[in-house]
């Protein structure tokens, strides 16, 4: 199990959370604010398969291409989104 942390501008975040919804994927959506990719952004947390890794990828830009179609770019920017992915492992809850 990998967690993809997700960050992109609120421009792209309503489509990309419906379409991600429709095609299964769970998620955790945090409202953040900074300098990374300037103000007004959305932190999606993803918890995906290895394997799934790149479809989930795939399903991103199709969504924020979507949101492009639909309305216009925003601005000219070199990415719609970043991503990191996280390895993690499994919780250990000690027995009381």
């Amino acid at each position: 199990m990998k967690l993809m942390v997700c960050i992109m501008e609120n421009f792209y975040a309503n489509e990309v959370e419906k379409q991600l919804k429709n095609k299964g994927y769970r998620m955790t959506e945090l409202a953040s604010t900074g300098g990374f990719l300037r103000k007004g952004n959305t932190t999606f947390l993803f918890g995906v398969e290895e394997g799934d890794i790149e479809d989930l990828r795939k399903s991103l830009q199709e969504a924020c291409l979507f949101v492009e179609k639909q309305k216009g770019r925003k601005r000219a920017l070199p990415h719609r989104y970043t991503s990191f992915v996280i390895p993690t492992s499994p919780a250990l809850i000690p027995l009381l």
